[in-house]
């Protein structure tokens, strides 16, 4: 796979891949408002905005797959009413655009119940597609995947931290462009692979996220990748730097 085919959207938290004509999305969380509410924060249902938001998408690229990579729903163990609700919904909605495949987060338990027939759901600990892995990051993916030449991973919501001369902080969200770090690597596995590992942003605004240069990148595989080293893209394409250089 030719990283050219690999490509973000400019200013969408989205991924194509061009030589299947694949879109892949990660961390909805739908029914994050109920929890966000009851901290007192009042917000508009975010739903239906992804929905129309991915539904413009898909009505210009037509693709013919879409790999939701993890974290679709937000409340665990149990979730609401609406959120099962909107969940169905958002689900059955898209399938009209395209074949779907979900690879659950640590979010997503008995998201197969929420899922139709059609739907693809695969194993937690990743998915291979045209030798590409797909993981959602939450826990240590399958040997196979850690073979692949391109690895695309979610979970830890990635942001950059700025801060202007008075130390006024903003944070925006970022794609992480990284490899393993081979000395980390080698203490659990043997190989040493020259693996890609892309990382997306979530898809829904009101998730936040972790500051890449402040607190790293999150779950397991973050013990292994070469933090320091990974190259920070925003949304519209702009390349900050490596992470070691962005304080």
């Amino acid at each position: 796979m030719n990283i050219a085919e690999i490509q973000p959207i400019s200013n969408e938290p989205i991924l194509l891949l061009k030589k299947s004509n694949t879109l892949v999305i990660a961390d909805l969380h739908l029914g994050i408002e109920s929890e966000l509410s009851e901290q007192g924060i009042n917000t508009t249902n975010q739903t239906k905005k992804m929905q129309e938001h991915l539904f413009s998408v898909c009505k210009k690229l037509k693709p013919k797959e879409i790999v939701l990579l993890g974290d679709i729903k937000h409340n665990i163990p149990s979730s609401t009413f609406k959120e099962r609700k909107d969940v169905k919904f958002f689900l059955n909605k898209i399938s009209e655009f395209a074949k779907i495949h979900i690879i659950p987060g640590n979010h997503d338990g008995n998201i197969y119940k929420l899922s139709s027939e059609d739907i693809s759901i695969h194993p937690s600990d990743g998915y291979i597609s045209e030798k590409i892995g797909f993981i959602h990051g939450h826990r240590w993916p399958k040997d196979e995947i850690m073979k692949c030449g391109h690895i695309i991973m979610a979970h830890t919501h990635p942001t950059i931290m700025l801060s202007d001369r008075r130390g006024y902080k903003t944070y925006e969200a970022c794609w992480i462009k990284t490899t393993f770090q081979e000395e980390q690597y080698r203490k659990k596995y043997s190989n040493f692979p020259k693996t890609k590992i892309l990382i997306i942003p979530a898809f829904n605004p009101l998730c936040g996220g972790i500051a890449v240069n402040k607190n790293g990148i999150a779950g397991p595989l973050g013990k292994i990748i070469n933090t320091q080293n990974s190259e920070i893209y925003l949304l519209d394409g702009t390349l900050l730097g490596l992470v070691k250089d962005i304080k």
